[in-house]
């Protein structure tokens, strides 16, 4: 893959069913300081980004996000990150699939409003649609991925001149910039510092970044990663970041008055159609025209999303297996590439997951919580990393020391804590299930089970997690006891980051430990190459 190619794969997954339903769902909770909310996810999310640049161009392997736990803290730490990013990314498929249902409302009766949460959930029709586009998924992945990947940039530019017509048709023909600042609609930021915040985690904001990391998780396959990595992670954050406050900004000012004053305001706005806000809100101003293209998008944006989600949730659960924290079978592929084992688990996992999460709205927030998690192990490797191994060649490196390593991870804990406790209680019990199996595995496979480093692993990520699920549990977002504010919630975050951060530098592996799984990444990514060029 060229830099385009990487960069394009990154937008690409960005730019999903997020914003299709972000702009809304932000204004919902922020009103139009919602601005605020996209412009500091993009900081945030650009801090990780960052991190993991770095170390994608150190270790250009496939499957990064899971391998770099393994090479600096061991098995235990490896597997725990593996499992949460594997159950994050097994559920942005489905999810897509949800977001092309509500829209597709239009049509069929796939989705049915729900007062009580605020969110369109799935119908038996819809369930039924949502299964055969889960299969879909599945078997694009095992007989034709080459055939998407050669199409994948055609998509992407879609996707793009899509949003850009958006935005220039909504600036264009309906923006009232009265609708930013009157205050019979409750003003520039009528949910106050805290709706700012929450926005950020649970309005589908930071859901609309987390493909950034598609730049890493295809590193092995580019022809320069030093160049191509940084350029792909970097790029496609920034870009995406323009165009989606641009569109924020687009949408709130071409908001119909009428809209706005039978709402009482923005934070309960609702109109005809709200299933589909970007197409309804064309449709009001007179834009039929583009209505109909954005509902032809909703299908093709989340589908394409969900496409790579499918190949990105097989590549971890092969990575998984190849660090032997996961069963053998999930490394196998057939002659023509494909992952079957993966691809079938992550097809029955879906399934599951529309059980709990029946709507778009009510699964952002675990795919958001879960995904930036599983990212915040990548400023510890990294700060540890150069303590590890500092005479390693870093085609690409972060300047400021630890500062920016701390940062990214003291943003991903906040992210996680704004998504509110009703949310991450559910993240942080599918994390228990994960122990459990890896118990199980240990168990009944000892032995091809890895030796676990403990102490380097355990003693980090335990505090780790027990400080979030406490510190959730006593803030005062979405469920919780509210024993802590807004600005105590900052403290305590930045406490337990800091703790945490500390524990990490202490207990890293010893750098003979490193090198060892240096050389055995190395080894495997070797026979990768020889496999494929076996079936090529």
């Amino acid at each position: 893959m060229g830099r385009i190619s990487l960069l394009f794969a990154g937008v690409g997954s960005i730019i999903g069913s997020g914003w299709l339903f972000g702009a809304l769902n932000a204004a919902k909770i922020a009103g139009p300081a919602s601005i605020f909310s996209w412009a500091i996810a993009a900081v945030m999310i650009l801090l990780l980004g960052l991190c993991f640049a770095e170390l994608g161009t150190m270790f250009p392997v496939s499957g990064g996000v899971v391998r770099f736990p393994h090479l600096s803290f061991g098995s235990f730490a490896s597997y725990t990150m593996g499992w949460i990013t594997w159950i994050a990314a097994a559920t942005v498929a489905p999810i897509e699939v949800e977001g092309a249902l509500q829209y597709a409302t239009k049509w069929a009766h796939f989705t049915d409003f729900h007062q009580s949460n605020g969110a369109y959930t799935l119908t038996s029709l819809g369930y039924a649609v949502a299964v055969v586009a889960m299969a879909f998924f599945v078997l694009l992945n095992y007989y034709g991925i080459r055939w998407f990947a050669r199409v994948n940039n055609v998509l992407v530019g879609w996707k793009l001149l899509v949003i850009v017509l958006v935005i220039v048709a909504f600036f264009l023909t309906a923006f009232h910039g009265h609708n930013l600042s009157a205050s019979e609609y409750g003003g520039f930021a009528p949910g106050g510092a805290k709706g700012i915040f929450t926005a950020i985690s649970t309005a589908g904001i930071t859901f609309s970044f987390l493909g950034f990391r598609q730049g890493v998780e295809l590193a092995g396959e580019t022809d320069n990663p030093r160049r191509n990595v940084p350029f792909a992670v970097i790029g496609s954050v920034l870009l995406t970041g323009v165009i989606y406050i641009l569109l924020e900004v687009a949408f709130l000012g071409a908001v119909p008055g009428s809209d706005l004053r039978n709402s009482h305001g923005w934070l309960s706005l609702t109109f005809a159609n709200d299933f589909g806000p970007l197409a309804a809100i064309s449709s009001a101003i007179g834009l039929g025209w583009l209505a109909y293209i954005l509902y032809v998008d909703a299908v093709i944006s989340p589908a394409d999303t969900g496409l790579i989600y499918t190949t990105v949730t097989a590549r971890i659960s092969y990575a998984m297996a190849r660090n032997r924290n996961a069963p053998a079978p999930l490394a196998k592929t057939t002659p023509k590439g494909a992952p079957l084992v993966s691809l079938a688990v992550t097809f029955v996992l879906g399934l599951i997951v529309f059980l709990p999460f029946p709507s778009w709205q009510e699964l952002v927030g675990f795919i958001t919580s879960a995904t930036v998690l599983s990212f915040g192990s990548g400023p510890l490797v990294l700060a540890v990393m150069r303590r590890q191994i500092p005479e390693q060649q870093r085609p690409y490196k972060i300047p400021g020391g630890d500062v920016i390593p701390f940062l990214g991870f003291y943003s991903a804990n906040l992210i996680v804590y704004w998504a509110g406790w009703n949310t991450n209680y559910k993240l942080f019990i599918t994390i228990c299930i994960g122990f459990v199996l890896l118990a199980i595995f240990q168990a009944v496979d000892k032995n091809n089970a890895p030796k676990m480093d403990w102490r380097a692993g355990a003693s980090w990520v335990l505090p780790w997690l027990a400080g979030l699920a406490l510190i959730s549990r006593i803030g005062d977002y979405d469920g919780g006891l509210g024993w802590i504010g807004l600005g105590w919630g900052f403290v305590f975050n930045l406490v337990l980051s800091a703790v945490v951060y500390l524990i990490a530098l202490r207990v890293r592996l010893p750098q003979a430990r490193v090198v060892e799984h240096i050389e055995e990444a190395r080894e495997e990514s070797r026979l990768e190459e020889e496999e494929l060029g076996a079936m090529h």
